[in-house]
């Protein structure tokens, strides 16, 4: 196993509030020659590709131009269906499951083998990847009945399956931002569009229409920051 870090690292998120997040961690300035809302310095780029890594087949030839096998990382949020797992800790699974029975099993990895090793407590429980929200404790429930999954979210397999494709090694890195026994509101998911931007328009909107809404959406920024700051020290330990 080599223990080296990686050469050309690659991070692709979902949304431009993750990228963004991240970026600002790990201290990357704009990138303006990377499609979307992309950052990055040398060999190190972050980007969003999208809910449900719609934008990902448009973006992966300039994302991936000029890297040399590089590690794909697939970074941001993610749900949790273990009850053990909490709102800011780290999953980094050993399988990810997709759409139709794919599964997408890491194998021995060094990269993996670091995180493990200098970023503090990982699960390495099975993610799921999904089409449709997992937005209430009882669809969380049913989810991880059916899949075994501890956690979930609605890019990594559609990243893991791009980097198999082109032969270059991946792993997911993903911060809890609801438990199992907390409901994700759909107008909350609702204010980000397909690619990545939030619609202010339609926050707006919730505030003078919904406003008990506001204290959710407060608790679950709150959350997400304390999972994308687990997952932006993990890759910092990637990078070091």
């Amino acid at each position: 196993m080599d223990p080296r870090p990686p050469g050309d690292i690659l991070i692709l998120t979902a949304v431009e509030l993750e990228a963004s997040a991240l970026a600002r961690h790990l201290e990357l300035p704009a990138h303006a020659a990377l499609p979307g809302r992309a950052f990055g310095r040398g060999s190190l780029r972050v980007a969003p590709v999208g809910l449900r890594a719609a934008l990902l087949t448009e973006r992966w030839p300039l994302l991936a131009h000029g890297l040399t096998r590089p590690l794909v990382v697939s970074a941001g949020l993610c749900g949790g269906l273990d009850p053990a797992l909490a709102p800011g800790d780290l999953v980094c699974p050993e399988l990810v499951l997709g759409a139709g029975g794919a599964r997408y099993r890491l194998e021995a990895s060094p990269h993996r083998a670091r995180v493990v090793a200098d970023a503090g407590p990982v699960h390495a429980g099975p993610l799921v990847t999904t089409r449709d929200l997992a937005a209430t404790p009882a669809d969380k429930a049913a989810l991880r009945a059916r899949t075994g999954a501890a956690a979930v979210d609605m890019e990594s397999a559609a990243i893991v399956q791009a980097a198999e494709a082109a032969g270059w090694p991946w792993l997911v890195l993903r911060g809890v931002s609801d438990g199992a026994g907390e409901t994700l509101h759909p107008e909350l998911a609702g204010l980000v569009g397909v690619e990545g931007r939030l619609r202010l328009a339609g926050a707006v909107a919730l505030a003078l229409t919904r406003p008990r809404a506001i204290p959710r959406a407060i608790g679950l920024g709150r959350r997400a920051r304390r999972a994308l700051a687990a997952v932006a020290r993990a890759l910092a330990v990637l990078g070091a």
